[in-house]
């Protein structure tokens, strides 16, 4: 089976998270779902500058990386997903969909009410049992 390393950005702003809907897929078990944005890791790209690097492709904003918060893995029917996931904030700009469909800004409270990517899910139950706030750095 295919394996796919990737991160994710948890990005939170006035307490709330951003969550993404995804477009069509080639594989509909993801297409439409919600996630935390990000994407594949480069040969020789640390963590943190492949989601900088990502979220600025998808989102067109500029982030501060935080801290790391989770690993998953999951095996979806057609690949292996390995994503890390960490708590970002927006130091520059304002969101542009330029992959996704939506985006929602939500409290912790709100985030089952969506249809979330089977990989995000794990994510998602953290964040929820967890005060995020703690995992923003005073800069």
């Amino acid at each position: 089976m295919k394996k796919v390393e990737v991160v994710a950005g948890i990005i939170i702003r006035d307490g709330k998270i951003l969550a993404t809907q995804r477009n069509k897929s080639k594989y509909d078990y993801i297409s439409y779902k919600y996630e935390f944005p990000g994407g594949k890791v480069e040969i020789g790209e640390t963590f943190e500058k492949a989601i900088t690097r990502e979220i600025e492709e998808e989102l067109g904003v500029k982030i501060k990386v935080n801290n790391f918060f989770m690993t998953v893995t999951h095996n979806y029917p057609d690949f292996s997903l390995i994503m890390h996931s960490f708590i970002c904030e927006i130091i520059e700009g304002e969101i542009e969909l330029k992959e996704h469909i939506a985006s929602k800004w939500l409290e912790k409270t709100e985030l089952k009410d969506l249809d979330w990517a089977a990989a995000d899910i794990p994510i998602v139950e953290k964040l929820i049992c967890e005060d995020h706030r703690k995992n923003i750095k005073n800069n």
